[in-house]
């Protein structure tokens, strides 16, 4: 059965690197050797893995990758330390319009709308 990498470098400029193989020990060789010079890690070696996380599906490899992508530098590092308590409340929203700010009552500048009231349209 072929296993996927999800990992995450860290890179001398203090950045990370997020990235997703099939081979690990090859791909991490040749992000610290630098075989491509327009690759993100060539200018920011020497480099140290500092995550990684193994899959059966491609697919869900891929999907993990992605999410870690957009992630944020906080998030990530309670990804690589395994805090998954600081990860859990990292992820919880915290903007004012969300749903679970809301505080009740009417806003005349956001009015919003009822889907259930009638029509008052007299076509």
């Amino acid at each position: 059965m072929k296993k996927y990498f999800v990992y995450i470098l860290s890179c001398s400029d203090n950045s990370f690197y997020t990235g997703i193989t099939n081979d690990l020990e090859r791909r991490f060789g040749e992000h610290q050797t630098g075989i491509d010079p327009k690759c993100y890690t060539y200018s920011r070696r020497p480099l140290k893995l500092v995550f990684n996380q193994d899959f059966a599906d491609v697919r869900e490899a891929i999907s993990f990758e992605k999410q870690v992508k957009g992630w944020s530098r906080k998030k990530k590092i309670a990804l690589i330390k395994n805090n998954w308590e600081s990860l859990r409340a990292l992820a919880k929203c915290k903007n004012e319009t969300s749903h679970k700010n809301y505080r009740g009552g009417f806003d005349s500048a956001r009015p919003g709308f009822d889907s259930a009231q009638p029509d008052n349209d007299s076509a």
